[in-house]
C-alpha cells in the first residue's frame, strides 16, 4: 500500500507528544502502511483473524473488569487485571474518541504477558494497526498467538 497524503497525516498524528506522550510508533522507522502490511502478513502466517482476536480481547477485558483493579483468574489459565483512567483519546485515523482502559493478561503456565488498551484494541479491530515496534501498547501477532492460545 502506498503512503497517501492522508496516511502521512495520520502517521504524523501518531508521533510522540501529539495524542499521547509516547505516541503509537515506538522506535519503528517503517511507514504506517508498511507497519500495517507487515503485521497483516504476520497475522495470516499465524492464522489469526482480526475479528476472532478482538472478540477474545473483549472477553478478557470484561472478565478483568470484575476484579476492580485486582487480578482475576480466567478459565484457570490466565490472570487478568484491568485499570481505567479518566478521559478519552482521539483516534489518529479520525474516527472518534476511545476510552482509556488497560488490560493485562498473564498466561499462568509460563508467565507470558499481553498488555493492551481499549484504544489499542480499536486500532487493531478497525485499522489493523498493531502499533509500531517499541510502542508500549504494541500488540505483536506472535504475542497474541502465544498468550491467547489461539
Amino acid at each position: 500500500m502506498k503512503m497517501s497524503p492522508e496516511y502521512k497525516k495520520i502517521q504524523g498524528n501518531m508521533a510522540a507528544g501529539i495524542i499521547t506522550a509516547s505516541g503509537f510508533l515506538g522506535d519503528d522507522k517503517r511507514t504506517l502502511t508498511d507497519i500495517i502490511e507487515d503485521d497483516e502478513e504476520m497475522m495470516r502466517h499465524y492464522k489469526l483473524d482480526y475479528d476472532d482476536v478482538t472478540e477474545k480481547l473483549e472477553y478478557f477485558l470484561e472478565c478483568g473488569k470484575k476484579g476492580l483493579g485486582e487480578y482475576v483468574s480466567v478459565e484457570n489459565k490466565w490472570l487478568v487485571r484491568t485499570e481505567e483512567a479518566r478521559g478519552h483519546l482521539p483516534c489518529p485515523f479520525g474516527d472518534g474518541l476511545q476510552r482509556k482502559i488497560t488490560c493485562e493478561i498473564v498466561l499462568e503456565e509460563n508467565g507470558k504477558k499481553l498488555l493492551f488498551s481499549t484504544f489499542s484494541m480499536h486500532l487493531l479491530k478497525h485499522h489493523h494497526f498493531h502499533q509500531g515496534k517499541g510502542s508500549p501498547f504494541r500488540i505483536d501477532p506472535l504475542q497474541l498467538k502465544e498468550v491467547l492460545k489461539l
